[in-house]
């Protein structure tokens, strides 16, 4: 199946990313977690195997633009500290190794939790407006906020 589809979900790949090494990548982990995810006799009966790897190319390239985007974020932010109060090469090197890592954490959430706890803790929108936005009662947006709270507790417990 990946000699068969590789070249091709690389080339979809790099046609939405303009990249070919990072389409490369995101090909290598689609299949890699399509090979711990699925029985090999369930990988052989895929009647629309390239479907099924679209779909799951997509997600794992949702993630990498999310991940990039937080890290382009962090960078435009530094660019606005004054010279004397920018982190050393080695400082930012560990909170991008950080940010990496809570990307990983809050990507064990499901998509809705994950948005909501973003646009609160990122934006510093309101529950009421991430309500609103995303078209959830503001109950729901409470019990999204503290199912990602409890992931971050998890996190720093176990640290």
């Amino acid at each position: 199946m990946y000699l068969q589809h590789n070249p091709w979900l690389v080339a979809w790949l790099q046609r939405k990313l303009g990249n070919r090494c990072d389409a490369a990548d995101i090909a290598q982990d689609t299949f890699a977690r399509l090979c711990t995810a699925t029985r090999a006799q369930a990988l052989q009966d895929l009647r629309e195997p390239r479907a099924y790897l679209t779909m799951v190319a997509k997600r794992l390239l949702i993630n990498h633009l999310e991940r990039h985007s937080l890290e382009q974020a962090y960078l435009a932010s530094l660019q606005l500290l004054p010279e004397p109060t920018a982190p050393s090469p080695e400082a930012r090197a560990m909170l991008l190794e950080t940010l990496e890592e809570l990307d990983a954490l809050l990507d064990e959430l499901p998509p809705p939790v994950r948005t909501a706890f973003l646009l609160s803790q990122l934006e510093g929108l309101s529950y009421e407006d991430i309500a609103a936005q995303m078209e959830l009662s503001v109950r729901t947006v409470t019990r999204y906020m503290a199912q990602g709270f409890r992931q971050c507790l998890r996190a720093m417990l176990e640290a």
